[in-house]
């Protein structure tokens, strides 16, 4: 089997089948699995906590309306990567879709939605969902539970890591929610399902929450490359952390700067070393190493297949007449998305030199027509293979079995080094060392190094090292280049030329039915 972890993953899929995060979304078990049954052992409890990460990877079916863990959403749009890079990553500079025609594609292109958008509302239920999910594991794991259970010495310590866990993945959902929406509602283990409407949380008070939260487990995680793949360690919470904190100016208008630096360098200094071949971190056989990838969300086309992940990565981003077996998708192929032709023009090296990150299809890169996917350059980057050009199995010729890595070690070096230029501390000469180390795996060589570095270098530096990676937005918006004039990209705001948007969509609206339904609820502004 591919990966050890992925077994508790399907086992604990099976047990539950639940939809988002109160009685409006009818959160209620599907099936007589109890947890009486599921908690009476540490194999029981790392079963359910493969529910908690398999949250993230599986969405309960594969594409027909209504067989999904998300009530009312297609279970094969309704996927956490799906939907995290549509958000992310075609509400930004780098991609865009070519299935105006679907509810949703056409504003998140433009950055024009509203608070009825159908991905909107998936994305906020899906993390809602995930916390939720988190919720009733860290519930279950209690001290007083375990006592309860007889599960004590050895056992109980071995499920209190894993609560740890399982804490982490909450504050990691959390922290996605604080980033894409601001002002969520919130829920913890201590709040009773289906009581009452969550209240709504402050995204000053939820950064609070987040970083308390990881600073609490940060400890408590095992050591750096511990851990089974798949799963959290030391290492991640502190590149959650540097990651809060290199944004904390935007979510609470305080700068942590020097703290970004400083738990950058705790994952430098860990066991974590980058992968001497980039390519190799987005293949089908990516799992082996386990090098530079500090936690990644996990996918197997026998025995986890939904359309989304990698599947929707590697199928949305290829079409008409690219090679589908050389991407390992012989039957696959769904002409979607493709980049704007700002991401391959950050790949433009004045001295002639080879980035070897720079993976396109095409020969033009101007779109004039957003629907025709042969307009612009497809993007290759992840692909079913592994590093010989075998295509992973796939049952259908369309599934992929490629992980997606959520945290890697470069944006530890590239975090040092921003975090450098805005006042953090640190070392000059450190930060363009750590430059160059990522950009000399690009190249091959040290013909891409740099003698100094500036915030825009920074900025499309890491265009290019972590483009399809579910960065972008979010580094537009710390960099002040998402919504003003002073930085356009076709199509954004829905010229062809492109124009600058409001500054309130910097966040997204809360979904205008939750908003509704919930009284606690009050919608951001400019929506």
């Amino acid at each position: 089997m591919k990966r050890n972890f992925l077994t508790y993953i399907v086992a604990a899929t099976s047990l539950f089948s639940a939809s988002s995060c109160h009685d409006k979304l009818d959160l209620v078990p599907l099936n007589d699995v109890t947890s009486e049954v599921v908690y009476q052992s540490v194999e029981g409890y790392k079963q359910s906590l493969g529910k908690v990460y398999g949250s993230m990877a599986m969405s309960g079916g594969r594409g027909t309306s209504g067989d999904g863990d998300i009530a009312g959403i297609d279970a094969g749009a309704s996927d956490f990567l799906r939907l995290y890079f549509n958000l992310q990553e075609v509400a930004s500079d780098n991609a865009i879709c070519a299935w105006i025609q679907d509810p949703g594609v056409s504003e998140i292109n433009s950055l024009t939605w509203s608070s009825n958008n159908v991905m909107v509302l998936g994305m906020y239920a899906r993390s809602m969902y995930q916390i939720t999910v988190a919720n009733d594991f860290i519930r279950e794991s209690s001290d007083d539970n375990l006592a309860n259970r007889g599960i004590v010495g050895a056992d109980a310590e071995a499920v209190r890591g894993f609560r740890s866990e399982a804490r982490f993945l909450r504050a990691y959902q959390y922290w996605v929610m604080m980033d894409l929406f601001g002002n969520p509602p919130f829920v913890t283990e201590e709040n009773t399902i289906g009581k009452t409407p969550p209240e709504q949380i402050s995204r000053v008070d939820l950064f609070n929450y987040v970083e308390s939260e990881l600073l609490a487990v940060q400890e408590e995680l095992v050591a750096p490359r511990q851990n089974e793949y798949g799963r959290a360690d030391q290492a991640a919470a502190w590149m959650l952390l540097s990651k809060l904190y290199l944004n904390a100016e935007v979510y609470t208008g305080t700068g942590r700067y020097q703290d970004a630096l400083s738990y950058a360098s705790r994952v430098i200094n860990s066991a974590y070393t980058l992968k001497e071949n980039y390519a190799h971190l987005f293949l089908a056989d990516n799992n082996i190493g386990q090098d530079e990838v500090i936690l990644s969300i996990n996918y197997d086309a026998i025995r986890t297949q939904n359309f989304g992940g990698t599947t929707f990565l590697v199928n949305s981003s290829s079409g008409s007449g690219m090679n589908m077996a050389a991407l390992g998708i012989p039957s696959g192929g769904w002409g979607g998305n493709r980049s704007r032709r700002t991401l391959p023009a950050k790949f433009a090296d004045p001295s002639g030199q080879t980035d070897r990150r720079a993976m396109f299809f095409g020969e033009d890169p101007n779109i004039t027509d957003p629907a025709v996917f042969v307009q612009g350059l497809a993007v290759t980057k992840f692909k079913n293979v592994d590093r010989n050009g075998v295509a992973a199995p796939s049952n259908d010729g369309t599934q992929v079995s490629t992980d997606f890595p959520l945290m890697r070690l470069a944006d530890a070096y590239l975090i040092y080094a921003e975090a450098v230029l805005r006042g953090g501390g640190g070392n000059m000469g450190e930060a363009i060392n750590y430059v160059n180390t990522v950009r000399r795996r690009a190249y091959g060589n040290n013909t891409g190094d740099v003698s100094s570095i500036n915030l825009d270098f920074i900025l499309d530096e890491r265009a290019r090292e972590f483009y399809w990676e579910g960065y972008r937005r979010t580094d537009l918006i710390r960099f002040g280049r998402y919504t003003s004039a002073a930085y356009v990209w076709p199509f954004k705001g829905g010229t062809a030329a492109g124009t600058s948007v409001p500054d309130f969509r910097t966040i997204y609206p809360l979904p205008a039915s939750d908003v509704i339904a919930n009284p606690n609820l009050m919608q951001n502004p400019g929506y």
